[in-house]
């Protein structure tokens, strides 16, 4: 759905594949900063729409002892992954796969995830595919899992700045189904899969990061 979208900041392409978003590079070091503190010691770490694979490259690093699945629906996408995994060379990182994070029951086949985040894809996606998005990540998460949710979001119904009420519009001009969450729906939409809200987190550039896990 993201690709039929006109969106600020798009990624440029080297020759081999790999893909480079600056809002992406930016963003890095502080969503780094945030799953280290919260991941587990080990086990099997999901990215929802991992885009580029920055983000996912620089958390194989930092995280070794996670196996890390990058996923995407977008082929150009997870061929951007799979460069960005070949330059890493890194045994914990796992060849992308394609997983469309929008459609029910995709949870069957990726059971017992201990973490499982999704970065800035919620604002681009009808409230109903981020509700099923996040009943699905936490069906897939195994007991005591992390699900880690950020991006721009609205606090109490409102933007936070000019800039986000600019970009809010622009994303409702193009769909009005779309556009920013207000930060008390995705806590109630968390709490309805029966995760405990751990934290929520103000970040850098006005946006957020959820931290839920599973009892």
């Amino acid at each position: 759905m993201t690709n039929r979208l006109t969106l600020p900041d798009a990624p440029q392409t080297d020759a081999t594949g790999k893909m480079f978003a600056p809002s992406a590079a930016r963003n890095c070091d502080d969503i780094c900063d945030v799953v280290a503190h919260h991941a587990p010691t080990q086990g099997r770490a999901l990215e929802i729409a991992s885009g580029t694979g920055q983000h996912i490259t620089a958390l194989a690093a930092r995280l070794p002892n996670l196996t890390w699945q990058p996923t995407d629906v977008d082929a150009t996408r997870r061929a951007s992954q799979a460069a960005y995994r070949a330059e890493a060379a890194l045994n914990s990182f796992l060849p992308p796969a394609h997983l469309d994070a929008l459609t029910a029951g995709w949870s069957a086949d990726l059971q017992g995830q201990d973490l499982i985040l999704t970065v800035n894809l919620l604002h681009l996606i009808p409230e109903g595919a981020a509700r099923t998005l996040i009943a699905e990540a936490a069906a897939a998460l195994a007991p005591g899992g992390i699900f880690i949710l950020y991006g721009p979001f609205l606090r109490d119904g409102e933007t936070t700045s000019d800039g986000d009420a600019a970009f809010h519009a622009s994303l409702q001009s193009q769909d009005p189904d779309i556009g920013y969450k207000d930060d008390w729906d995705v806590i109630d939409w968390l709490q309805s899969q029966f995760l405990d809200l751990v934290q929520v987190l103000e970040m850098p550039a006005n946006n957020l990061a959820f931290v839920a896990r599973k009892p």
